[in-house]
């Protein structure tokens, strides 16, 4: 785990393996350059400050600095640089610097904006972007980063600076946590080991945490749930998680799609198309991510999550295109395509929820390739019956770097999920297939304001991005956390 702190001290007596500074196409440097005295190295090594340029210098006798290197990093034009570039650029930076183990960086000075955003920002794209999975390797020779310090201004506000390096340990933590979680194989991830990591979580931030079991399941009626999991070896559970920070506000509510392992059922997917669905339990990892970082930061809120965790397998007990299942509640679907399984599940956790009568509720779901058709692998879709509550979560993707973009619940693709012999069926025709799934959704969150998160594209990196190597990213952690703390303040 990567601590960070944050500091006034004047850059060249900062004591770190590595100073990370900033310099501007020009070449024009950023903050802490001129007290190093390496300009002149910099325009020597021939270089101008275009992105991604670096000049690693060591220190030797007599050099003006304190860290054992200093690391001159380009990052383009000063006019188009800010807090979502910065955090960018870090996190590709991070990757080559672990080997230092504490790194120290001016960028919270290099953007204008308030010290806290801006220190947060940076811890977080350092952070993020040292992670790394080697959980398997028999031989790992990486190294990470240990410590991280940002340093500001003696001008700074150093009291919202330090509250922000915590905020930002809290945030790299836990969706480092939903990476493991994505990362690591379904055989060694079924629905009952995700339900223990989701326990001992809890007991160590102190939630509240109950775990249903199949028997209590089906005593429940949580038909979406059992017959997703009914073709597997490996039970379902479903993962209830209480946090009390205001025991008289009403709570906002969570879920996320928990499918342990795809295949697709009985409606199999090909190989290629099976080779990653371990990572279809994304949802399911961000929301118990999102319930650890607010147990750790303490906003005065109450919130409530309720996860559910099943295997979708073609086993012989496995449920058939053409069955109906009966979900929590009495409402009933007809199960045409075995590889529509996520909203099956998500439907029982919904119902349960809106039972409760919270606040809002927000769902996240590697759902559709529909999604990513339409939005790519970078950015979240978002489709709710609350017109305000969107905004609020595009407003904190926005924010936080998880990019989120509204998609229409358009009314009239409701009558494509009507079913000639159940009350809907969980898929419409070929085409808005993100907007049929949510609708079907929508059916079981009665009049509560409610958002889908549809994170099937930016969940997983085929091949790493500025904020991680190739992998799970966490998403949408950050700004699940960011709604959470807006709604508390």
């Amino acid at each position: 785990m990567t601590t960070f702190s944050f500091s006034t001290d004047a850059p060249s007596e900062v004591k770190a393996g590595v100073l990370i500074l900033p310099v501007f196409q020009g070449p024009e440097f950023g903050p802490g350059v001129k007290e190093t005295g390496l300009q002149q190295a910099y325009k020597d090594a021939k270089l101008t400050g275009k992105k991604g340029e670096s000049l690693l210098v060591t220190k030797r006798n007599g050099d003006r600095f304190s860290a054992g290197a200093v690391l001159l990093h380009g990052v383009g034009e000063r006019r188009t640089f800010d807090a979502a570039a910065m955090r960018k650029a870090l996190g590709r930076v991070a990757s080559s610097v672990g080997r230092f183990g504490h790194a120290a960086t001016t960028f919270p000075q290099a953007v204008k904006g308030e010290t806290g955003d801006l220190v947060q920002a940076a811890a977080e794209g350092l952070g993020l972007g040292a992670y790394r999975f080697d959980r398997y390797k028999s031989k790992n020779e990486q190294t990470s980063l240990k410590r991280v310090t940002l340093v500001g201004t003696g001008k700074a506000d150093a009291k919202a600076g330090r509250q922000a390096a915590r905020r930002a340990e809290v945030l790299v933590d836990a969706v480092s946590w939903a990476r493991d979680l994505v990362n690591t194989p379904a055989g060694d991830l079924p629905p009952a080991a995700l339900a223990w990591e989701a326990q001992k979580m809890a007991k160590a931030e102190g939630l509240t945490c109950k775990v249903w079991t199949e028997a209590e399941l089906k005593k429940r009626g949580f038909g979406g749930i059992l017959g997703v999991g009914q073709g597997s070896v490996n039970p379902p559970r479903l993962i209830e998680l209480t946090y009390t920070g205001d025991g008289a506000s009403t709570p906002i509510a969570l879920t996320g799609k928990g499918i342990a392992f795809d295949s697709g059922g009985l409606s199999i997917k090909d190989a290629k198309g099976m080779e990653t669905m371990k990572i279809d339990m994304g949802g399911a990892a961000s929301i118990l991510a999102t319930m650890k970082a607010i147990a750790r930061l303490k906003p005065k809120v109450n919130v409530v999550a309720a996860i559910p965790s099943a295997e979708n397998m073609p086993g012989g007990a496995a449920q058939k295109p053409g069955d109906v299942i009966r979900h929590y509640g009495g409402t009933t679907s007809e199960v045409l395509n075995t590889d529509a399984e996520g909203r099956l599940i998500l439907a029982d956790a919904l119902a349960l929820l809106a039972e409760k009568k919270p606040a809002c509720i927000i769902d996240t779901a590697t759902l559709t390739g529909a999604c990513m058709v339409a939005l790519g692998t970078d950015i979240t879709g978002a489709m709710g019956n609350d017109d305000a509550l969107v905004d609020e979560i595009v407003k904190a993707g926005r924010a936080t770097g998880d990019w989120i973009w509204p998609l229409p619940l358009h009314q009239e693709y409701r009558r494509l999920i009507d079913s000639n012999i159940a009350d809907i069926k969980n898929i419409g025709d070929r085409w808005g297939g993100a907007i049929t799934a949510a609708w079907f959704l929508a059916e079981f969150v009665g009049d509560v304001p409610w958002v889908h998160l549809d994170i099937a594209g930016p969940a997983f990196s085929e091949k790493g991005n500025d904020l991680g190597p190739k992998g799970a990213t966490g998403v949408p952690v950050r700004a699940l956390v960011r709604f959470v703390l807006d709604r508390a303040a």
